[in-house]
């Protein structure tokens, strides 16, 4: 069966780490819409004075953090002594675990152009103290495939057309791909049931429900009495499915470029306050107690692969 499109959301400027700049295309408000996933942040920036205050240091614990980059780099170091670069087409998925304290310093590209995204995704209780870890996963081993109709498919977690992302063993068994429709084009790909999808839009326009029908879900923010709705689905814009076996997208005149992100649901209570996410109010009193006595990192050196 054919997802159909449950909601729309629309991202929203906001102002995050010592001053950057950002659009939040979901976030602590929409818990549990999109279960196991907390936050997505766009950070796509022409402007240096917008992103270079960057996010000093920080800590997280009971979550995964992926940064995915497209344009420019972000230096990053943890409290553990670990030290690396996210270079364009690059992604770190972090494991924060049990804890870690850590900076993300984002810079541009030769023309001050700098872009990325990162997600947030939670992790279960029983593994929310987990040995902390990073998978660093350069650009030339994450595997991209050209369709016959000119779509192409970049696989940083999860499988298309029998090929598998280099990002595996993941709790919430998740898929993290990015995608580019041609114009005058459909794409269907399958997604496992019962799994959270959504797309997020990153450039050109789409239609990403079959019926087409502008009036068949919710668009966060606008008024049911809209009769000038569009079905057309642009930049900056999440799409979240219903339950089904497989989505279509559909291209006119322009092609469409989106994320494609889906993970099974945790359906467990969250508890979250700023950069730690747990499952009780105690668990994160105990985190915020742990972090102002110097004693939140349980584990002194982080597992690379």
């Amino acid at each position: 069966m054919v997802r159909r499109i449950k909601k729309i959301l629309k991202s929203k400027p906001t102002v995050e780490g010592a001053g950057v700049f950002l659009k939040r295309a979901f976030g602590y408000y929409h818990v549990p819409q999109l279960d196991p996933f907390l936050l997505l942040d766009d950070f796509r920036s022409t402007d240096p004075d917008r992103y270079l205050p960057g996010f000093p240091w920080h800590p997280h614990r009971g979550i995964e953090t992926i940064t995915y980059m497209l344009d420019g780099l972000v230096e990053h170091g943890d409290s553990m002594g670990n030290k690396g670069v996210i270079l364009p087409g690059g992604v770190q998925w972090m494991t924060a675990g049990s804890g870690i304290i850590h900076q993300e310093m984002p810079k541009g590209d030769s023309k001050g152009i700098m872009g990325g995204f990162q997600l947030w995704a939670n992790l279960p209780a029983k593994h929310k103290m987990m040995d902390p870890r990073y998978r660093d996963v350069k650009k030339d081993i994450i595997p991209e495939i050209k369709r016959n109709d000119g779509t192409t498919i970049r696989i940083i977690c999860g499988t298309a057309d029998g090929v598998q992302g280099p990002v595996r063993d993941i709790v919430i068994d998740p898929a993290y791909l990015d995608i580019t429709v041609s114009e005058e084009t459909q794409f269907i790909h399958d997604v496992k049931p019962g799994h959270t999808v959504f797309a997020y839009v990153i450039g050109g326009e789409g239609y990403f429900d079959k019926g087409q029908d502008s009036f068949a879900y919710e668009v966060e923010g606008t008024n049911y009495f809209d009769f000038k709705r569009e079905c057309l689905i642009r930049e900056e814009s999440v799409v979240l499915y219903e339950d089904g076996d497989s989505i279509q997208i559909t291209t006119k005149s322009k092609s469409v470029r989106f994320l494609l992100i889906s993970g099974r649901p945790l359906n467990e209570p969250v508890a979250w306050y700023g950069p730690i996410v747990m499952n009780t109010q105690q668990e994160l009193k105990t985190a915020f107690d742990e972090y102002s006595r110097g004693t939140f990192i349980r584990h002194k050196k982080t597992k690379h692969s």
